[in-house]
């Protein structure tokens, strides 16, 4: 994998079905997701997820959970299938304006399902009827419901793209706040800043599914304060030190805008001395994780990463148990 930023990109052509996949955006002429209101750009999403996405795995036991949040209960939904041995708390994607349990369930039940941890699925609260720190503080509750419910268990905290974002703030905020421990951040194609100028913003934020005024638009309803943009739970990447963090794995896609802030923040961590892996796949656009049906080729990195979170959990989960 090549760890190179957005100058490098193109030494590795765009997936083939990728390609014909934005070819047919085009055709179509539809406009951007966030051209209407946020209610119709939930609509809209949903659909997408549901046509494009993974199939649903049958499992042991899926069910309705209540968390308790700073503003009322958090609706969740808890997946087990077989050995329980970690507790996955996933945050969704959706620029922390869209999403909710159904769009991120198939993804839910395969981690449930190939892991060995059961993967509590959190619908915390969404911009811009609840701006920030709506959704972080929702976030950390749910790791804290984690926490105890855990009974010496490892928690892994894990999200795509806002649901990354979340992820890493909230590994942050357990560090600054000596909070629960985290055995692993899973971070999928992670926001980190909302700078929206890098290289990568500036060759890819066009013509790519996730635009750049689609993250303006975004970054617009969950933050009610230009200063915010700096706040280290906004933007991880800005931090004034990511030292003493939990272990991360990172997936980022080498088409995908949010490229070169997910690999700057891989190289923060490590030069902090934070243990991480990184998967680069070079030829994927942002999202590829949930959209075999539109990009069969990416059915392969759901398999790869899927196994490589099973062994960074497996292996969390036999430390504790050795300890």
């Amino acid at each position: 994998m090549n760890d190179g930023g957005a100058d490098q990109m193109a030494k590795t052509p765009l997936d083939a079905d990728t390609a014909a996949f934005l070819a047919q955006i085009v055709e179509a002429g539809a406009d951007p997701i966030t051209a209407g209101t946020p209610d119709e750009a939930r609509a809209a999403n949903a659909e997408f997820l549901a046509q494009v996405g993974i199939d649903p795995v049958d499992i042991e036991e899926v069910a309705a959970v209540e968390i308790p949040g700073p503003a009322g209960a958090i609706p969740a939904r808890r997946y087990r299938d077989g050995a329980a041995e970690a507790i996955v708390v996933y945050f969704h994607g959706g620029g922390w304006v869209l999403g909710d349990l159904e769009g991120h369930d198939p993804l839910c039940r395969l981690l449930a399902s190939e892991t060995v941890a059961e993967v509590v699925n959190v619908n915390y609260r969404h911009a811009p009827e609840d701006p920030f720190p709506a959704a972080v503080d929702d976030a950390y509750a749910a790791l804290e419901w984690a926490a105890g419910e855990a009974a010496g268990r490892p928690i892994v905290v894990a999200g795509d793209s806002a649901g990354g974002n979340l992820a890493a703030a909230v590994a942050l905020r357990a560090r600054d706040e000596g909070g629960p421990e985290i055995a692993l951040q899973a971070l999928l194609y992670p926001v980190l800043d909302v700078d929206l100028t890098t290289a990568s913003y500036d060759a890819y934020g066009e013509g790519h599914l996730l635009l750049r005024d689609d993250m303006a638009w975004f970054v617009d309803k969950y933050l009610t304060d230009p200063a915010q943009r700096a706040h280290p739970y906004v933007a991880p990447l800005r931090a004034e030190t990511v030292a003493g963090v939990a272990p991360a794995y990172l997936a980022v896609g080498g088409y995908d805008p949010l490229l070169d802030e997910g690999l700057a923040y891989a190289e923060r961590l490590n030069g902090a001395g934070v243990e991480v892996r990184l998967r680069n796949y070079e030829q994927f656009i942002h999202g590829f994780l949930t959209m075999p049906k539109a990009i069969p080729s990416t059915q392969r990195a759901i398999d790869e990463v899927v196994a490589d979170l099973g062994e960074l959990i497996g292996a969390a989960a036999g430390a504790r148990q050795s300890a």
